[in-house]
């Protein structure tokens, strides 16, 4: 039985939902001509009035908004609300240049509650359930997002934030956790500490995991599906939307569903810009229609990832985005040859090997040179040096096989390498090749 947080919206069928858009999409277009001077020049510069804007079909008109648009503006330029009407920001964590800083209304703050709610209620959550964020709090969207829509549901809420891994073990034995929200990479660490401590999935409640905020594969979600005991579900999400809730899996686990009625996504070529027919793999594009303080029209998210309308054994109607499949820029070019760090963490789980690894880029002598660093479990690590250099060989090769290019793969002692309570570090370019 497929649960819905609300089925009208989420079953609506493909007419009115476009109807819904379109109106919406006309209204924010007057809405941020008029009140964000920033936007207002670029479309004056590309010679497109709100009038030219009279559906969803339109939308090819208007110009994009990149991370960099984001960080000229900084901190008020997109801002179209007056201040005395936001009540909270959120941030990113700005590895380059200025942070992004993202404002909210309380109407925003309640729309996005509303849009985690739809994905707890996706994964089986109801009021009855423990529903356990271990997601970042503060700046980071995670915590604040799926606890405001923990709260909605009406789950017992236990704002935990990441890290004291040990207490939040506790805690979801005490108070009988059911839902767990964190990045895959915690949750994957979290299992691994569970059975450190010499306990097993029967020894914990949990029946579901709301896992975002970083990429992660398959692989990496059947083996925490195995250490927790749980159905792992994916969330997207960016703070420059609002956070996590843009997208959610339900019970068929084969993509997320966009929650169309607030955001509007296109597909690009991430080279020319152009909008690609549905089912073509390109970069993800959103439109805020909905949002009041901080809407964001066509903004390049530079996931790269395919839409689907293909129709849903969960009965929802809202369009499908799959697992971003790599990122626009964070594609490493290693030797000319396009390398996502997923490809080489698929080999790993494949090969038996947990997700903890460090992929180092650096350049000698003119050269690319890849070094893959993984770190052995307890069993692996009792190999004789032999046994370990055979090992490190069958990895190269395989690696080399879906890449390409062949690395140089170094297998580490178990807890070597550096855990991670947020988004795992898992590139290390040394490489200067950028000013």
């Amino acid at each position: 039985m497929e649960n819905y947080w609300n089925k009208e919206i989420e079953c609506m069928p493909r007419e009115e939902m476009k109807k819904l858009q379109d109106e919406r999409l006309v209204a924010q277009v007057k809405h941020v001509y008029e009140n964000v001077p920033y936007y207002k020049k670029l479309m004056d510069e590309k010679g497109v009035t709100p009038d030219d804007i009279k559906s969803t079909d339109d939308l090819h008109k208007l110009p994009f908004l990149t991370k960099s648009d984001l960080r000229d503006a900084y901190p008020y330029g997109l801002l179209a609300k007056p201040l005395s009407e936001c009540v909270r920001i959120h941030s990113t964590s700005g590895t380059t240049g200025k942070r992004v800083v993202a404002f909210y209304t309380q109407h925003d703050i309640d729309l996005w509650d509303d849009c985690c709610a739809r994905a707890i209620t996706a994964a089986g959550g109801t009021k009855d359930d423990v529903c356990q964020v271990a997601y970042g709090f503060g700046l980071f969207t995670g915590g604040a997002g799926l606890n405001g829509g923990s709260h909605k549901v009406g789950c017992l809420t236990l704002p935990m934030s990441s890290g004291n891994t040990e207490r939040q073990i506790q805690f979801m034995r005490d108070l009988g956790s059911t839902i767990l929200c964190c990045t895959p990479s915690y949750a994957a660490y979290i299992g691994e500490t569970l059975h450190e401590m010499g306990l097993t999935p029967d020894d914990i409640k949990l029946k579901a995991g709301i896992f975002g905020a970083e990429p992660w594969t398959e692989e990496m979600r059947r083996e925490i599906e195995k250490s927790l005991g749980i159905k792992a579900y994916d969330i997207y999400g960016l703070t420059e939307t609002s956070g996590p809730g843009v997208a959610f899996e339900c019970s068929a686990q084969s993509g997320m569903h966009i929650n169309e009625d607030n955001f509007i996504a296109e597909i690009i070529d991430p080279d020319t810009g152009e909008v690609l027919p549905e089912g073509s793999k390109g970069e993800l594009v959103f439109t805020s229609i909905t949002k009041e303080a901080f809407p964001l029209l066509r903004y390049r998210t530079r996931d790269i990832c395919v839409l689907s309308r293909e129709k849903c054994s969960c009965g929802r109607t809202l369009i499908k985005m799959t697992k971003p499949m790599g990122r626009s820029d964070d594609m490493l070019i290693i030797r000319g040859v396009n390398v996502f760090p997923s490809q080489i963490e698929t080999v790993l789980l494949e090969q038996g090997y947990a997700p903890n690894y460090q992929i180092e880029v650096d350049r000698v002598n003119n050269s690319d040179t890849l070094d893959v660093y993984v770190e052995m479990n307890e069993e692996q690590f009792t190999d004789t040096v032999k046994g370990i250099q055979e090992k490190e060989k069958s990895l190269t090769a395989a690696i080399k096989q879906i890449l390409g290019i062949s690395p140089k793969v170094h297998l580490v002692s178990p807890k070597t390498i550096a855990r991670s309570e947020g988004k795992a570090v898992r590139v290390i370019d040394k490489r200067k090749l950028h000013d």
